[in-house]
């Protein structure tokens, strides 16, 4: 009896769920087909009846960032952004957060996978284009004037440059210093008031 539509997505979805946490937490190259399959409780032949490559699937799971359920560093605005600020400002708070550092599995792709993503085929490179250009998009919005898309690319290259380098180095003081200085220069651009800083 054929497995129903309903079902089939739903095996799709653990792959891509498998996938994301391994390929954040130990790049694309280092991860296998065979990994991600154990990892979402299935046998490696499955991977082909829902993918042509690993190349697609890592397509995929950066493009799914923008559709899945926020993770728990952005699910908390009232801890972080007082009212009546824009939803972009508590978006800073919450990328440059302690949280989303700490967060490997479920870190926003642009942190975890940059250099896969350079070395990844047109597919990858156009997924992660898009969760990109998502993000600048989403501070243009609430932003204002002749200099709104400058800005919006600046925050872009701080809240990623800022956290890349947390993540890469092993003091933690150092990467807080990171953090917190890429949000006083976002805060310093605009109107926004200071929040309260984990």
């Amino acid at each position: 009896m054929p497995y129903s539509a309903e079902h089939k997505e739903g095996t799709r979805q653990r792959i891509v769920t498998s996938a994301a946490r391994l390929f954040n937490r130990k790049g694309f190259a280092e991860v296998t087909i065979s990994e991600i399959m154990t990892a979402a409780g299935l046998t490696h032949d499955g991977f082909y009846r829902h993918f042509k490559s690993k190349d697609e699937l890592y397509s995929e799971v950066i493009s799914q960032f923008l559709c899945r359920p926020a993770a728990p560093w952005l699910q908390k605005p009232a801890e972080r952004c007082a009212p009546g600020q824009p939803f972009a400002r508590y978006v800073v708070d919450a990328y440059l957060s302690r949280e989303h550092l700490d967060d490997v599995d479920g870190s926003c792709p642009l942190i975890g996978l940059p250099s896969d993503a350079a070395r990844g085929g047109e597919a990858v490179k156009t997924a992660y284009r898009q969760v990109t250009e998502s993000m600048i998009r989403l501070f243009e919005a609430n932003l204002s004037g002749p200099e709104a898309r400058e800005q919006a690319l600046v925050f872009v290259a701080l809240c990623v440059g800022g956290m890349v380098l947390a993540r890469g180095i092993d003091d933690r003081a150092l990467g807080d210093e990171l953090r917190k200085s890429a949000e006083r220069h976002i805060l310093a651009m605009t109107a926004w008031e200071d929040g309260q800083r984990h």
